[in-house]
């Protein structure tokens, strides 16, 4: 039996210090600080720093932007689970006179409600939030850019509205919100609505000299929960590991995978591949990243996490521009991946309570049409159904207490799969949102849809 690896290379760590070492250089940023977690545990952290003989480590708190809307995602789906609201409630149900009360709290989440990007001026990044003491001061004059639901239009107002509709259905702060329900279950104190010491400063590097200026840290106010938060990497390293798995203090497994999975496709110019429920999705080099990236006047920030691999990583930047802490943060991952592989867990058998014979007697091929599938027994009593050649639909399928199963992924997520029996107790088929699956291609006697020619298979 061998140990899991707790740590990385050599090679892998000079790897990844090359690469933050030459962000920094080439970036021009006064430091820069990452981590990357593995399984669950942190494998690497390390940082970079224009002050001799000092550097952050993994409780120094940046700021990290936009980063704060995933937080704020999890507040809204936490208040889902409980019943206290539904994703499909337009806004007005819950939190009334905005004048954009028609949009639906999964619109809001997915950026797809077709709000504006930004608030009105003065620049909302470097002024304080009492500047726009009302939500009509965040919203302004044009307040809708697209018809709802119909297009991805980044909007910072939007998580402004579902912050206050955390207040209005908590009757708190989202800070004390947020506080009580997702940063003390995950035992993230490194992370907060003000800076806490250490922290680092934010600045703003010339573009064509080397010297540098101090940037405002103001409080947001009723921006506060599109981009509020400091963090620090060994903090966001635990929320990265949430996002993978979920934490049932918090939210279960299923809902942190729904909001992973994509609702819209990036908009034109954007840097990520599509957007979920508060989570940025990114594919590329044969793997998909899950997570955000932020910026404040500053700061830029990026986290990502590669569930298939078990891999996350997270880059803190205390500098407006220069180097993509984002961009830095996928290529930590890719690193990891490409010089340390995942090693497969040992094969097992499935626990014995999982298996009877009806079950195993629905495995093996099933027939859409002419198109062979093969159904195969996972963990939980749960099942895939994949094609056996081509690019047809195939799903895995989670088992519910009737008999029947639910579509946990691809074409038929969120679709129900049912055994269908004849009189006499045998199996007939299998219905999976009334598409027909039988043991034979048309096989004379089977519940094809639209009947079997009579005449049978022939030949020219």
């Amino acid at each position: 039996m061998t140990s899991p690896l707790e740590e990385l290379l050599p090679s892998t760590q000079r790897a990844l210090l090359h690469r933050i070492a030459t962000a920094q250089a080439e970036g021009r940023t006064p430091s820069f600080v990452a981590a990357v977690q593995r399984d669950g545990q942190i494998v690497w952290t390390g940082s970079r720093t224009c002050v001799d003989g000092h550097g952050p480590d993994a409780d120094t708190q940046y700021r990290i932007g936009s980063i704060t809307k995933t937080f704020t995602a999890v507040l809204v789906l936490r208040l889902r689970d409980e019943g206290l609201l539904d994703l499909g409630d337009p806004l007005e149900k819950h939190l009334p006179g905005t004048g954009v009360g028609e949009v639906t709290v999964a619109q809001l989440l997915s950026h797809t409600g077709g709000l504006s990007a930004e608030a009105p001026a003065p620049w909302w990044e470097r002024t304080p939030g009492s500047l726009r003491p009302e939500l009509a001061d965040v919203l302004g004059e044009q307040v809708r850019m697209h018809p709802a639901g119909r297009t991805h239009h980044y909007s910072n107002p939007g998580y402004t509205l579902l912050g206050r509709l955390v207040e209005a259905v908590r009757g708190e702060s989202w800070a004390e919100v947020l506080r009580r329900e997702v940063l003390e279950p995950l035992g993230m104190g490194r992370t907060s609505a003000e800076p806490e010491a250490p922290h680092a400063g934010g600045w703003a590097v010339h573009p064509w000299a080397d010297v540098m200026l101090p940037e405002p840290a103001v409080d947001l106010g009723l921006m506060a929960p599109a981009g509020q938060l400091w963090s620090a990497t060994g903090d966001l390293c635990r929320f990265a590991g949430f996002l993978a798995v979920g934490d049932e203090k918090v939210l279960s497994a299923e809902s942190v995978r729904e909001m992973r999975t994509p609702v819209a496709p990036a908009g034109a110019g954007d840097v990520v591949g599509g957007y979920g429920l508060g989570l940025q999705i990114v594919q590329g080099g044969g793997r998909t990243l899950v997570g955000h990236s932020g910026s404040l006047p500053g700061f830029v920030a990026g986290l990502w996490v590669s569930v298939e691999d078990g891999v996350a990583a997270v880059a803190l930047v205390n500098a407006t521009s220069g180097v993509s802490a984002p961009a830095v943060a996928a290529d930590l991952i890719r690193i990891v991946v490409e010089a340390e592989p995942r090693i497969p867990e040992p094969w097992r058998p499935l626990p014995e309570a999982e298996v009877d014979q009806e079950l195993l007697a629905l495995t093996g091929p099933w027939f859409w049409g002419t198109s062979p599938y093969a159904l195969t027994l996972v963990a939980d009593r749960g099942v895939e159904l994949q094609p056996l050649r081509g690019n047809g639909r195939g799903s895995c399928f989670a088992a519910r207490p009737d008999g029947t199963w639910t579509g946990l992924d691809g074409y038929y997520l969120g679709e129900t799969l049912r055994v269908v029996r004849r009189e006499d107790g045998s199996v007939s088929h299998l219905d999976l949102g009334s598409f027909v699956f039988t043991r034979e291609p048309y096989e004379p006697g089977d519940a094809v849809p639209g009947g079997v020619d009579e005449g049978g298979w022939r030949g020219l």
